[in-house]
C-alpha cells in the first residue's frame, strides 16, 4: 500500500516539475525577444539604418499612413515563363525544325511507315549522343551530313557519324530521311557501316569503334535538300534518334583556303590560354582560315581566349563528350582518356571528320594538328606558296593528283634548349619563338607526320593521315627540305623507344626558321594577351 502511494506521489510530482520548466521556457522566450531584440532602443540604443526597407518595423510597413503607397507598388520579378525550346541550342545535332513553334511535322502521321519522331521520343546519351539499340549492338550517333561532292561515285548521299560497341555490325539498318513539309520519311537501305579503323590494328578488349554510315537518297529525291535523318533497324520502326543533316555549301561556292581541325580538348585543371594564343597567332600568319575546336571540359582561361577569337570568326568551338558508360566528369574524364590510351584515339576520330564534314565545301584543305605542333616551311612564308611549290594548282584544287600533303615530325623538346639560353629580345612566355633548338633527325617516314588534305577527295581521316578516299588516297610527302611539322613537347611520346628518345636529344641543331614570323607573331600575341588581361606591366 505504501509502495503504491510512494508511486503516485513521484509521478505527481514529476508532472508538476515538467509544467513548470516548461513555464520557466517559455518565460525566457519571450524576455529574449524583448531583450535581445536589436530594435529594443533601450538595450542598443537607434536601431542602424539599413538599404533594404523591408527591414522596417511591421507598424511601419502595414500601418495606415503607409498601406496605400505599399500596395502601390509594382513587382519587378519577371515570372513569365520561357521559351522552353531555348535548350535545344546546346544540342546542335537535332533538326533545326524542333526550334519552330508550331511544327508542322510532329503529330503528324501516314498510313504506310513511321511518324516523325518528336523531340521526347529521341534516346540521348551524354547530352550530345542519340542512340539506337539494335538486335546484337548499340550505336551512338553524333552528326549526320549532305554529301553531293563532284568525286562522290554515290553521290548523293548522307553519312553520319558515330560510335558502334562492335568491330564489325552485321545488322542491317535503314535511314529515314525527312523532308521539310513531309509527314513520312524517304526510306533508303544502309549501303556501307565504314569503320574509321584498319582492320590490322584490332583492339582485343571491349571498346567503342568510329564508324561513318552511308545511306544514298533515292534518284526520285536526289535534287530536294533533306533535313534529318533517323537511323532505324525495320524501314518502317519508330525512330529513336533525329539527327540534323549539315549542308554547308557556301551561297557563292566559293571555298577558303585552310581549316584546321584540333580533337576534344579535356585539360580543365590545365591553363596554358598564353602558349594557345601564340600557336593562333602564328596559325593565322601562316595561311589558316579558321580552327575548329571540340571542347569536353576546358580551363576558364582558355575559354576566354576561344571565346575571343570565335567573336573574331578565326575560331569555331564545339561541345563533345565520351558516349557510353565512358565517364565525362572533370577529372576523372582526363585521368580516364591518360589511362585509356586506345579508347582515347578512336574517340578522336569523331571530331577529326566532324570537322572534315563541315568544312569539305568551305575550305579547300584541312589539316589535323595538336596544339603544340605547327607545320612550317623552309622558305615558302605560307602554307599556299609551300603546296605550289611543291604541286602548282593544288591550291586551287586545279589538276591536283594528291589527295594529302604530309610532313615530317621532328622534335622540339624542352630539355633539348640550353640552360640560359634564353633570348632576351623575346618575351620569355612566348614558347615557340623561344625554342630554337631540336632533333638532329626525323622520326621515321610515315610516323608521326601531320598533312594537308584535299576536302574534295578524302572520306575518313586519321589524326595522322587518310584512311580512305573518295578514289584512290594518293599521298604526297613534303620534302624536309621544304617543309617539316614542328613538335613541341616536354618530352618524346611514350610510345618511343627510349633508346630512340636518348638519341634524338643527345644529337640536336638550331633551327630558326620560325623567327621569320617574329616581328608580327610577336605584336600579335602581345596585343591579344593585353587586350584579354593576361598581362600587366611590370615596373623594375
Amino acid at each position: 500500500m505504501r509502495r503504491c502511494l510512494l508511486l503516485q506521489f513521484r509521478r505527481q510530482m514529476s508532472i508538476r516539475f515538467f509544467l513548470l520548466a516548461l513555464g520557466l521556457c517559455l518565460c525566457s522566450i519571450f524576455v529574449s525577444l524583448d531583450v535581445w531584440n536589436p530594435w529594443n532602443t533601450a538595450m542598443v540604443g537607434p536601431r542602424p539604418q539599413s538599404s533594404l526597407h523591408s527591414l522596417s518595423p511591421l507598424s511601419e510597413l502595414y500601418g495606415p499612413k503607409s498601406r496605400t503607397s505599399e500596395l502601390s507598388l509594382k513587382v519587378i520579378v519577371d515570372q513569365t515563363v520561357k521559351d522552353e525550346r531555348k535548350f535545344l541550342a546546346s544540342l546542335p545535332n537535332l533538326p533545326l525544325i524542333y526550334r519552330k513553334a508550331n511544327n508542322p511535322l510532329l503529330g503528324s502521321s501516314n498510313n504506310t511507315c513511321a511518324s516523325y519522331p518528336s523531340v521526347l521520343d529521341i534516346h540521348y546519351n551524354n547530352i550530345y549522343w542519340q542512340v539506337l539499340q539494335l538486335s546484337n549492338n548499340t550505336l551512338y550517333l553524333y552528326s549526320a551530313f549532305y554529301d553531293n561532292r563532284t568525286s562522290s561515285k554515290s553521290k548523293p548521299s548522307i553519312r553520319i557519324l558515330g560510335m558502334a560497341n562492335s568491330l564489325q555490325p552485321t545488322t542491317e539498318t535503314n535511314c529515314q530521311i525527312w523532308y521539310d513539309g513531309q509527314s513520312f520519311p524517304v526510306i533508303s537501305k544502309v549501303r556501307v557501316h565504314k569503320r574509321i579503323w584498319r582492320d590490322e590494328w584490332e583492339i582485343e578488349e571491349e571498346i567503342l569503334y568510329p564508324y561513318m554510315i552511308e545511306c544514298i537518297i533515292p534518284d526520285k529525291h536526289s535534287r530536294l535538300e533533306p533535313q534529318s535523318v533517323s537511323l532505324v533497324e525495320q524501314p518502317c520502326d519508330k525512330p529513336t534518334n533525329n539527327l540534323r543533316i549539315i549542308n554547308n555549301q557556301p551561297a557563292d561556292g566559293r571555298k577558303k583556303s585552310f581549316a584546321v581541325c584540333v580533337k576534344g580538348l579535356e585539360f580543365y585543371n590545365l591553363d596554358n590560354s598564353v602558349r594557345l594564343v601564340e600557336w593562333l597567332e602564328l596559325l593565322f600568319l601562316l595561311g589558316a582560315d579558321e580552327v575548329f575546336f571540340y571542347d569536353m571540359g576546358i580551363h576558364p582561361n582558355v575559354s576566354k581566349v576561344l571565346n575571343y577569337y570565335e567573336s573574331l570568326g578565326r575560331v569555331d568551338i564545339r561541345k563533345i563528350s565520351l558516349p557510353g558508360e565512358q565517364p565525362n566528369v572533370f577529372g576523372l574524364l582526363h585521368l580516364y582518356l591518360k589511362n585509356k590510351v586506345n579508347h582515347k584515339r578512336l574517340h578522336e576520330l569523331i571530331p577529326y571528320n566532324d570537322c572534315l564534314n563541315r568544312n569539305m565545301y568551305r575550305y579547300k584543305f584541312v589539316l589535323l594538328m595538336d596544339i603544340d605542333e605547327v607545320i612550317v616551311a623552309k622558305s615558302a612564308v605560307d602554307w599556299t606558296s609551300l603546296l605550289e611549290e611543291v604541286s602548282p594548282g593544288a591550291v586551287n584544287q586545279y589538276n591536283n593528283k594528291w589527295t594529302s600533303f604530309c610532313a615530317s615530325n621532328v622534335y622540339f623538346l624542352d630539355t633539348m634548349q640550353p640552360t640560359h639560353s634564353q633570348n632576351h629580345s623575346i618575351p620569355p612566355y612566348l614558347h615557340i619563338l623561344q625554342h630554337i633548338y631540336r632533333s638532329a633527325n626525323y622520326t621515321k617516314p610515315g610516323w608521326y607526320v601531320k598533312c594537308f588534305h584535299d576536302t574534295e577527295r578524302v572520306l575518313t581521316l586519321h589524326n595522322h593521315y587518310a584512311i580512305s578516299c573518295l578514289d584512290k588516297c594518293e599521298v604526297k610527302n613534303l620534302p624536309t627540305e621544304l617543309a617539316q611539322l614542328q613538335h613541341y613537347r616536354q618530352d618524346c611520346v611514350r610510345q618511343m623507344p627510349k633508346k630512340h628518345c636518348i638519341y634524338f636529344k643527345n644529337h640536336t641543331v638550331v633551327d630558326t626558321r620560325v623567327w621569320r614570323y617574329k616581328d608580327s607573331l610577336m605584336n600579335n600575341a602581345l596585343r591579344t594577351l593585353r587586350h584579354l588581361g593576361f598581362l600587366e606591366e611590370v615596373i623594375p
